[in-house]
């Protein structure tokens, strides 16, 4: 016999004493099958779970098909047969299928079986937070709902098989009580706690308040009582993002949530302009929700209504009070102007009659008696008095004529619809409102300009009359070859219009901020300054802070030195008998091409032992000389560069406040800024962000902070790091806003079964 052939027998007789599977002696246990009658159905999603079980592994039947894992349903329990024929080495009939079973015997490895056992040992203590775990795809556990049977299909031609020989362990262990925590395949959702309507409303209701498609399981326990868990994300602070799990352990549960779901997607879908829910996080990392900082819950729903009814009635008072005062605004404006264009008219009349008239002299001489100052004074000619009766004026009867105060709604409590039907009024009125506002501005520019074009009027007819002192003067002036024209009139500035910004939005205007600044960097820069910068960059940041604040111990300096000496010799290769690095700040030849993102280029990364002139020799008063010349290099270089937009920056800080006297980097990407400092011990974060403007001292760390560019070939942008040096001692904070979220944090995020962290973040937005 071939040493391979010896060599794989010796494998499957290790690997069926680990099983303790002796295939002379196939326990009846196995041998026996009953036909399972199960009816597949139709519409479902394969990759989407919607239940978790712990199955007692007795009731589990194999099956084994000639199928891939991708494989369609269909044609994986078509060509499917039972465990048994698999392991039967005598009939003719079933060669094949023996042959393949050795095959798989061989492939698979006993350690990732161990992994398996592991894992559902962990799933027999604890449920994961997001309930699904890392090898839950690898389970092809199915029901058949005809015999009441679970089932394992097991396709062959896949690569894995861990799954299945953990089972088949298990199965012909003497004690074959336990549990495997699966999910079911190919079932929907029961209807003990929830309707399949409900199930899809909930998934809507979540999809408009978080804006991502949440994940619902149901979960029965060892003891098979049930339990609704839904997994999903949600906003809690300008595009970051937590993760968040509700559980619900009784119908009553689940249908109070679903209510409560149901209450704030109609009012905020039918009265957006009113009802805006914001979601944030509790402290066992369940989804809350928010609307104008009140948290709302199903127990509370009735006051809430209550206290939003009444809150409407005030506001339809209100509105109802403006509209009346509008109403009258209105008719006063409407008054003036009649009066103002009776004036306006009576002047363009005594103006066409001065055109006519000055034709002849007679003419002249008859305009000249008709509009003399002493006999027209105090006289209203007889076609304005038929105008003024015309005019509608306010006065007591108009009064009346207003909508009277309508009455007040008074109950011990007011439902969903009463609800809605009272801010449909409200907007309604408040639509009518802004539309008598609009016409108040309206009539308001068009007095101011029948006001100017009476005053221009007046000026041209006083110009007139200045004439009529003799008959031979008007003679005089009405012969002038031109009349001046009536100007128009002023426009009146209804609305104050403000010098519109553009905002700074990360996703699409980093890119152009950072190609922005490294040129001007590039520009405005040394290359000292350049390197100093780059130190800021390195773990040495703390200790440099020290320094600046004069806050530091000898030894923090003397152990930091040790520290980069160690990674100098380690990083660069040194041997302790050299003195100094023949290289200085060459770490590869310019020959070499790099990338940044995809962008090619032959430069070299600054080193921080040659900007520090750190060797073997260096000595701590030679360290701190060089880390306060960092210091001064900063200093100057933040005076040279100024953001070309207004743009926020945001800073994670431990500590009660930020230190102004410190050197302070912040994050252009709150995301990042997040991220990178949450994995902190402490479970509360002072979370700053800063409304930098147009024109502030800030330093990016672009990419020519990173790199040198002897040969002009590095590409322009900030492709490394979305970090900002901000000088805020010369800035004028202000506070602004001051809030807070939560976000839930894993322990370790690779880890199905890590412990979960809720993290408070207070959030202090500052404007300069």
């Amino acid at each position: 016999m071939p040493k391979k052939t010896v060599e794989n027998n010796e494998t499957i007789k290790e690997k069926l004493e680990y099983l303790g599977l002796d295939l002379e002696k196939i326990p009846k246990s196995i041998k026996q099958y009953e036909p399972l009658e199960f009816r597949i159905p139709k519409f479902y999603d394969e990759e989407q779970y919607k239940q978790y079980r712990y199955v007692p592994i007795k009731d589990i039947e194999i099956l084994l098909s000639p199928t891939n894992r991708m494989d369609e349903i269909e044609e994986k329990y078509k060509k499917a047969s039972p465990l048994a024929d698999y392991l039967d080495n005598k009939s003719e009939e079933n060669i094949l299928k023996h042959t393949t079973f050795l095959k798989m015997l061989n492939d698979f490895s006993i350690e990732e079986v161990e992994k398996i056992g592991e894992e559902q040992e962990k799933l027999s203590k604890k449920i994961p937070f997001k309930v699904k775990y890392q090898n839950n795809y690898l389970w092809q556990i199915y029901y058949s709902q005809n015999s009441d049977k679970y089932f394992m299909l097991v396709p062959t031609e896949d690569s894995d098989y861990s799954t299945f020989f953990y089972l088949l362990k298990k199965k012909l262990e003497k004690r074959r009580t336990g549990k495997i925590f699966v999910p079911i395949r190919n079932v929907e959702y029961t209807s003990e706690f929830l309707k399949k309507s409900e199930f899809e409303d909930i998934e809507n209701y979540l999809w408009l308040f978080t804006k991502d498609w949440p994940l619902i399981y149901e979960v029965y326990d060892k003891s098979d009582n049930l339990c609704l868990y839904i997994v999903g994300e949600t906003e809690v602070y300008q595009k970051i993002r937590s993760l968040y799990r509700v559980k619900l352990e009784t119908k009553e549960e689940a249908l109070e949530f679903y209510k409560l779901l149901k209450v704030m997607f109609i009012l905020q879908t039918e009265l957006p302009h009113y009802f805006n829910f914001k979601t944030n996080i509790g402290k066992n990392g369940e989804i809350e929700f928010y609307l104008d900082d009140k948290k709302l819950q199903y127990e509370n729903i009735t006051d809430w209504l209550n206290n939003e009814f009444e809150t409407g009635q005030d506001k339809l008072e209100e509105a109802e009070e403006l509209i009346k005062n509008g109403n009258m605004r209105l008719k006063e404006l409407k008054t003036e102007i009649a009066m103002q264009e009776i004036e306006y008219l009576a002047k363009e009349k005594q103006i066409s009659t001065f055109l006519e008239c000055k034709k002849t002299f007679f003419g002249k001489f008859k305009y000249y008696f008709k509009y003399s100052k002493k006999k027209n004074k105090n006289k209203i000619r007889k076609e304005d008095e038929e105008n003024l009766e015309n005019i509608e004026y306010v006065n007591n009867d108009d009064m009346e004529e207003l909508p009277k105060k309508r009455k007040r709604i008074r109950k011990e409590n007011y439902n969903l619809e009463e609800l809605t039907q009272l801010y449909k009024i409200i907007d309604g009125k408040e639509t009518e409102l802004k539309n008598i506002v609009m016409d108040i501005n309206s009539l308001k520019l068009k007095s101011k300009n029948m006001q100017k074009k009476i005053e221009n009027a007046s000026l041209y007819i006083a110009e007139i009359d200045s004439h009529k002192k003799s008959i031979f003067e008007f003679w005089k002036y009405s012969n002038k070859d031109e009349m001046s024209s009536l100007p128009e009139g002023e426009e009146e500035e209804v609305n104050i219009v403000r010098k519109i910004t553009k905002t700074f939005d990360y996703e699409q205007d980093f890119e152009s901020f950072g190609n922005t600044m490294d040129r001007l960097q590039r520009k405005n820069l040394s290359k000292d300054e350049t390197d100093s910068i780059f130190i800021l960059t390195t773990n040495l940041l703390p200790l440099i802070n020290k320094i600046k604040i004069n806050d530091f111990q000898p030894k923090d300096i003397d152990n930091s030195l040790k520290e980069i000496k160690k990674e100098a010799i380690e990083e660069r290769d040194l041997t302790d008998k050299e003195e100094f690095d023949i290289f200085g700040g060459i770490v590869q030849d310019s020959t070499k091409v790099s990338k940044i993102k995809n962008k090619r280029h032959r430069e070299l990364p600054k080193d921080r032992f040659s900007i520090l002139e750190v060797n073997k020799n260096t000595k701590q008063i030679g360290f701190k000389l060089a880390l306060e010349n960092v210091i001064s290099n900063v200093k100057t270089a933040l005076t040279k560069v100024e953001i070309p937009e207004d743009i926020s920056v945001y800073k994670i800080i431990p500590d009660d406040k930020i230190d102004d006297r410190k050197i302070n980097v912040f994050d252009i990407n709150s995301r990042n800024e997040i991220s990178s400092n949450i994995k902190n011990e402490n479970n509360k974060f002072n979370f700053y962000k800063i409304n930098l403007k147009q024109g502030a001292n800030a330093i990016s760390f672009t990419n020519s902070i990173f790199y040198d560019n002897q040969n002009k070939t590095l590409p322009v942008g900030q492709d490394l790091s979305t970090k900002i040096l901000v000088d805020i001692s010369k800035l004028e904070l202000k506070l602004k806003e001051k809030s807070s979220f939560k976000i839930v944090e894993f322990e370790n995020k690779n880890d199905d079964f890590s412990k979960i962290e809720v993290k408070t973040i207070n959030i202090f937005e500052m404007d300069t």
